[in-house]
């Protein structure tokens, strides 16, 4: 057999051996998204209690975010479903951002001190965007919205309404 000859069928052994050898458990680790659509804009807030929440930190994990406003009634009604949801441990993480002193949202001061008197709420976490830069970034137009990031950091859907805890379980079904 010619020297080039062999150097090719090495070369075609190595290919195949390598293609059969790939783990399809990690390509959802991989460095390419699984999930069509953007990267969701990345964030760095704080919540109530000044604690620092970067979007960077949810890396891996399925994100469900709340866009809302205190005087919303349809984000009110929903907080009940929302405390519980939060509680759930489901296998994704739910954020919720409110915007303080922009589109007629109460400053931060107020806004904690009649969070803290909400009955329904103790499982949600609260992050403070002062100035709407995040709402912005993510195109939020009306109250609530609910974003959808999947483990590769890909905004999947973003849409404005209230959804039940069974319609977010539902959508995240589809998430990778």
């Amino acid at each position: 057999m010619k020297p080039f000859s062999k150097m090719f069928l090495v070369t075609a052994l190595i290919c195949l051996l390598a293609a059969c050898s790939s783990n399809p458990e990690n390509a959802a680790t991989s460095a390419q998204p699984v999930n069509k659509g953007e990267p969701a804009p990345a964030f760095d807030l704080v919540d109530l209690e000044g604690n620092p929440h970067e979007l960077s930190q949810y890396a891996g994990k399925k994100v469900y975010v709340k866009f809302w406003a205190s005087w919303c009634s349809i984000c009110l009604a929903g907080m009940e479903e929302l405390n519980t949801l939060a509680g759930e441990d489901p296998d994704f993480e739910v954020l919720t951002i409110v915007s303080p002193s922009s589109n007629a949202e109460k400053d931060s001061a107020s806004f904690a001190k009649w969070f803290s008197g909400l009955d329904n709420a103790s499982n949600i976490t609260v992050l403070l965007d002062e100035g709407g830069a995040v709402f912005d970034e993510y195109g939020v137009l009306a109250y609530p919205t609910s974003t959808y990031i999947g483990s590769d950091g890909v905004m999947v859907k973003s849409a404005p309404g209230h959804f039940s805890n069974d319609q977010i379980y539902e959508t995240f079904e589809s998430i990778q």
